[in-house]
């Protein structure tokens, strides 16, 4: 897979190289590198959420997430983040709205997602190994709290040497929403 497009963008966090790849279905992902990769480069697979991201949501821990990557990457003088475009767990925004919508009457995120005819998570992590070849990655030190996404990593034939703790906001609006990540999808959230 080699890249649609490619250029430098300049972040509050330094200059990276920013690479668009479109999957077989024409969506764009985007691989954010800092630096030339070593062996084994210390990576982010952040998928897509426009409420965290963009707006800064206090629901969830996205955008904290993306933020403490970029930091990480920087701090460690190389890196790569991967931004998959695949909205609420693979489920579309317009369909997180609606699980928000049950979250409010009293549903977790994992419940919101099944009453609505989904799985819990519905991410594709495959695209990523079209972006792994193209950079030659055979390694990599994961940040991530999520044990499934080094599974699915790993399951695509790629070595997660280190799983490397995320740091996102704890608030009060998204504390019980970790809590459901932590107990109901095994994510390693210490910090709650």
């Amino acid at each position: 897979m080699t890249p649609y497009s490619q250029a430098t963008i300049p972040l509050p966090q330094g200059d990276f190289e920013i690479y668009v790849f479109r999957d077989d279905s024409g969506k764009e992902h985007v691989a954010i590198k800092k630096n030339d990769l070593n062996q084994d480069p210390l990576v982010r697979i952040h998928s897509e959420c426009f409420t965290g991201d963009v707006l800064h949501s206090l629901k969830c821990d996205c955008g904290s997430q993306l933020a403490d990557a970029l930091d990480q990457i920087v701090s460690a003088g190389s890196g790569l983040i991967v931004y998959l475009r695949q909205e609420g767990r693979g489920i579309g925004l317009g369909e997180k709205i609606k699980a928000y919508q049950l979250q409010e009457q009293g549903r977790d995120t994992v419940d919101a997602n099944l009453d609505l005819g989904f799985k819990a998570d519905e991410r594709d992590y495959g695209i990523v190994k079209g972006i792994f070849d193209f950079f030659s990655i055979e390694s990599i030190k994961l940040i991530t709290n999520n044990p499934a996404k080094i599974s699915s990593i790993e399951a695509l034939g790629f070595k997660v040497s280190k799983r490397v703790t995320s740091h996102g906001e704890v608030n009060e609006k998204n504390k019980s929403y970790l809590q459901t990540k932590k107990t109901r999808m095994n994510h390693k959230l210490d910090d709650l």
